[in-house]
């Protein structure tokens, strides 16, 4: 009876000391997470392509420099403007300078310095096992700060030919992630970053207990080196029987989506899709510039638009790139001065 109660009494003290050590880390951590606002503008997909609505999203993020803020692609990828909000209520407006949409994180740089920086601790994710405790810092449902906990659930890898043959890596977890986390971070217990919340898996549309986070190594190869670079179009390669739909002169082409006006693209004056339709089980916008090639590039399916991405992304001199595409019917060719790209060091 007495060993008992002596187990009980100490398993009870190590939740009180766990308890304890996670608040304190919350406390001191806190600061560097951010909540970020952003504004769209998006075609209203009904066959007008002057026609379109706009709306306003929200997500998390984590400053990992004075002036730079870690989030999620796909909480910025088409944004028209970017806030991001600070733990004292400070905002400051940002741009996107780094991001990779299949790995789902990116690099926002603030335009101007926050008064108090607080600059997170970026961890080696390779050193993260499963069953290693986490917390998630984020604003889910609009409530800024949240925090959640939860394990390591498991860790998932796989290539990907649009990151230069790079391993994609990600974290199960069962720490709770609702609209608002995306783009947080996720810290181990010695407060480092190991993480950026990326998605859910989920039948009934809320949290099941299944989470996914971008793994911190491989956020900072890919987003420190020249594979990550901001052109501001959402695309789709087009397969053979879609190419012949649309009369496209060639076997294979990338059929542009969306384009953010204040971007590369936007100002080269790529034109976005305008008509929705659903081929398959998937909707695609139609309308919209169909890029058939960049100077000697033939984009012809995935491994031309790789090579088409890499070779644009290895600029290190200004360079002016012939592009022509199909629009309308009409092959038009436009132009793009592409200055000296530098990466940027975490």
């Amino acid at each position: 009876m007495k060993k008992t109660l002596l187990l009980a009494a100490v398993a009870l003290l190590a939740q009180q000391i766990t308890a304890q050590d996670l608040a304190d880390l919350y406390e001191k951590n806190k600061r560097s997470v951010v909540t970020i606002y952003v504004a769209e503008s998006v075609s209203t997909g009904t066959g007008d392509p002057r026609t379109f609505t706009s709306s306003m999203g929200l997500g998390s993020g984590v400053l990992v420099k004075e002036d730079v803020v870690l989030t999620a692609s796909h909480v910025v990828a088409n944004a028209e403007e970017i806030m991001v909000q600070f733990y004292n209520g400070e905002s400051i407006p940002a741009e996107i300078v780094r991001n990779s949409r299949v790995a789902d994180v990116a690099l926002i740089r603030l335009k101007q310095l926050p008064n108090d920086p607080h600059v997170a601790v970026i961890g080696d994710s390779d050193e993260t096992r499963i069953g290693d405790q986490v917390f998630v810092v984020g604003a889910p449902m609009g409530l800024p700060y949240s925090l959640s906990r939860g394990v390591i659930s498991g860790r998932h890898e796989e290539s990907n030919i649009f990151n230069d043959g790079k391993m994609l890596e990600f974290f199960q977890t069962d720490a709770a992630i609702n609209t608002g986390n995306s783009g947080g971070p996720m810290f181990n217990y010695k407060g480092e970053v190991i993480g950026i919340v990326s998605s859910i898996l989920t039948r009934s549309g809320g949290f099941e207990g299944i989470g996914f986070a971008a793994t911190s190594n491989v956020s900072r190869a890919l987003l420190t080196e020249r594979s990550s670079r901001f052109f501001g179009i959402e695309a789709m390669i087009l397969p053979y029987e879609m190419t012949r739909i649309l009369n496209v002169p060639q076997e294979s082409g990338w059929l542009i989506q969306h384009v953010v006006a204040d971007s590369p693209a936007g100002k080269i004056g790529f034109k976005g899709g305008f008509l929705m339709v659903t081929i398959g089980e998937e909707e695609v916008l139609l309308g919209g510039d169909i890029i058939l090639q960049v100077d000697d590039i033939k984009l012809t399916g995935e491994e031309s638009v790789m090579k088409l991405l890499i070779y644009l992304n290895d600029v290190n001199s200004t360079i002016t790139h012939n592009i022509k595409v199909l629009r309308a019917g009409e092959i038009i060719e436009l132009r793009w001065i592409s200055k000296d790209f530098q990466p940027t060091q975490l």
